[in-house]
């Protein structure tokens, strides 16, 4: 580490977190979150001054340049405050606890996250990005330092201390509102206020700046399959469409940055994360089925192949991020000038892989060009030249710096990333797609899940943290995907298992909904409920989610009233804004539309291929599907009773389908079983 030459270490060296560690040299005393700091700010009658980000994040980049690494505001820091560290990723219940003190305070969040607080970790004051001094109305973090310690250190500590605590109190207070019934109008509500909200020109919701949400994407395709609303598939189309052929799609080397800067999709803030890249693979999956798309088709298999090659350690799990910065500067690994274009492919290849990306001399970016198709007509057209001159182009860039990368691999999104290989593997077929799902699988299994206890993460042999909701929410669905591309009970099982330990370490009992940290995780001053989707689904969307399928799929009727209670909980919250919990709708469909169980009984090898066969090619969106064949029935029917019944008859595959645990006469014409499995029969 270049910057690490002459300095001396502080306690995070000791940390496996790479955003922690790329602090580790800062002249800041810096501690990681934990028993020592807020012992010491007691000892020494410090404030606590916490900043919590991660990798991949530009602004915590800058403020560390600005100021972490600047000699006079870390003597500031280390005289009169004790100063934490946090990893949002490792600790997203810190994170969330005083995000809601910030946006509370300040109407607004965001990362680089900065609260100042007391030994016992009650925050006074919260903020995001502070430049080293007040400029352009901004408050200097220098400045900001000297005031707070005067008064903490003066009278004014006590005035400090009851604004904070007033706003504490009146957090803590909230009452969620009252359990509402889940409903088909909520979903329609939901729809209305996307369809007020979008962009009809680029695709999205709202404004500059644009995040991809595909949660909301997902939830429209559903809607549309269920209900026929044109508006729905407008939407989602439109802006699969618009954010492929924008700048936040690497076109050379394929993956989703994180958000876009403008409403064209065109400048993005080029950090990729898991997360992203996991559930618009799903997003474009599901498109793909609805509507044969071949473009949707293309784009889950690049963002695929840019996974395996970018995001996949040698053991399978799936890296984090993918940093924005490279060589100091934001996004310049991905920009391209003419004069770059031609200097590698010749004049005549050159021009063309210009006009195709959109490559000109004025650029669009900081002089360059980030390449996108928004003036491509052909923009939905396989181009093999065009493709073959970017892969040169990749060669090329991959001889720069290339942005760090977050090698910490985290329970749940790798839950997610295991999702969508397992998926495309159900939908596209291939030979690659489920053995990285099974080796992501079986890695979370071996260094993530101890005596049926998730961790949180995991980075050079090392794992961490209590496991938080969204981590089990996000691995159960990985492993219920699994079951979905390739029928084996064992890992229906292994869903359910983590379901169930879900439910046990953080329902509220009382009051409904899941707390973001568990009974055995840490007590902070603030407890959490996530019910709104965010960048992400929240925990509590993706815990009804995955409690729905797996009520229907096993006819449990424990899960089935946790679910049902689940919804409720979700309605209450989000009754004033449906479309904030578009996940959570999802979750809701199976509750609120016909659903089947529908189960295949087949015996031998060729019997059980084609079944799986035409088992995968169903669309899922209205039922759920379970395979009976002789090696794994015994397994299937102690987790799905109802199963039992479903027998194979002499005339050969035969199928059944069943609603509410009561199943139909069996099936056994080829034709109409095609059929019932194409979605084409109600």
């Amino acid at each position: 580490m270049e910057r690490a030459q002459n300095r001396t270490a502080n306690r995070l060296i000791h940390e496996t977190s790479p955003y922690l560690l790329q602090h580790a040299y800062n002249p800041v005393d810096w501690y990681p979150w934990g028993k020592e700091a807020f012992e010491k700010a007691r000892r020494e009658d410090k404030p606590v001054f916490l900043s919590v980000g991660y990798s991949a994040c530009h602004w915590c980049h800058v403020m560390e340049r600005e100021s972490f690494e600047d000699p006079e505001v870390a003597e500031a820091l280390n005289r009169d405050y004790v100063c934490v560290k946090a990893d949002r990723e490792e600790r997203p219940d810190v994170d969330a606890a005083y995000m809601r003190f910030c946006q509370a305070t300040t109407g607004q969040g965001g990362w680089p996250l900065t609260v100042l607080m007391t030994p016992e970790q009650k925050p006074f004051f919260a903020g995001t990005y502070f430049p080293k001094h007040t400029r352009y109305g901004s408050p200097g973090l220098l400045e900001l330092l000297e005031a707070v310690s005067r008064e903490w250190k003066g009278a004014g500590r006590e005035a400090l201390l009851s604004a904070g605590e007033e706003i504490l109190a009146a957090l803590r207070d909230r009452k969620g509102p009252a359990g509402k019934e889940m409903s088909r109008e909520m979903l329609s509500q939901a729809a209305e206020a996307l369809w007020r909200r979008y962009d009809r020109k680029y695709g999205g919701f709202g404004g500059s700046p644009k995040f991809p949400m595909p949660h909301q994407l997902l939830f429209l395709l559903r809607y549309y399959f269920l209900t026929g609303d044109p508006r729905a598939l407008t939407m989602a189309e439109g802006t699969l469409t618009g954010i492929f052929r924008g700048g936040i799609f690497d076109h050379i080397g394929s993956g989703f940055s994180r958000y876009s800067t403008d409403e064209r999709w065109l400048v993005p803030h080029f950090e990729k994360m898991l997360y992203d890249n996991a559930l618009l693979t799903l997003a474009y999956l599901e498109g793909f089925q609805l509507t044969g798309k071949e473009l949707y088709r293309r784009v889950a298999e690049k963002t695929l192949g840019y996974v395996l090659q970018e995001m996949t350690g040698t053991e399978g799990g799936f890296y984090s991020s993918q940093d924005a910065d490279s060589s100091g500067e934001e996004g310049s690994y991905y920009l391209f000038s003419p004069e770059e274009a031609m200097e590698v492919l010749g004049k005549e290849d050159g021009e063309y892989f210009c006009e195709y990306y959109g490559i000109t001399p004025g650029g669009n970016f900081e002089g360059k060009s980030i390449p996108n198709l928004l003036e491509n007509p052909r923009f939905e057209e396989s181009d093999v030249r065009a493709e073959e001159l970017a892969a040169r182009m990749l060669r090329v860039r991959k001889e720069r710096t290339a942005p760090d990368k977050d090698d910490k691999v985290l329970s749940g999104w790798n839950g997610l990333m295991i999702a969508a290989f397992a998926r495309a593997h159900r939908v596209l077929g291939g030979e690659e797609y489920l053995p990285a799902a099974r080796r992501a699988a079986r890695f979370l299994e071996e260094n993530l899940l101890k005596d049926g206890f998730l961790q949180t993460a995991w980075r050079g042999g090392r794992s961490s943290g209590g496991g938080f909701l969204e981590d089990y929410a996000f691995a159960a669905w990985g492993f219920l995907e699994l079951y979905e591309a390739a029928f084996d009970p064992e890992d229906l099982e292994k869903a359910l298992r983590l379901a169930r330990k879900m439910t046990e370490l953080f329902g509220d009992d009382a009051a409904g909904g899941f707390y973001l940290s568990g009974k055995h995780g840490e007590k902070l001053v603030l407890s959490t409920k996530e019910a709104y989707d965010g960048a992400l689904p929240s925990g509590n969307s993706a815990a009804a989610f995955v409690l729905g399928r797996l009520a229907r799929m096993t006819g449990d009727p424990v899960l089935e009233e946790i679910y049902r209670r689940q919804l409720g909980f979700l309605a209450g919250e989000a009754a004033g804004s449906p479309s904030a919990i578009a996940f959570g709708l999802i979750a809701a469909f199976p509750a609120l539309y016909p659903f089947r169980e529908i189960v295949c009984a087949a015996e031998g090898e060729t019997e059980k291929k084609h079944a799986e066969t035409l088992l995968r090619k169903n669309p899922l969106y209205d039922n759920a599907v379970l395979l009976a064949v002789p090696e794994t029935r015994g397994k299937l029917e102690a987790l799905a009773e109802f199963t039992a019944a479903c027998t194979r008859k002499n005339e050969g595959t035969t199928l059944y389908v069943c609603r509410n645990n009561a199943c139909s006469l069996p099936v056994t014409d080829p034709a109409k079983i095609e059929k019932i499995l194409s979605g084409k029969d109600a």
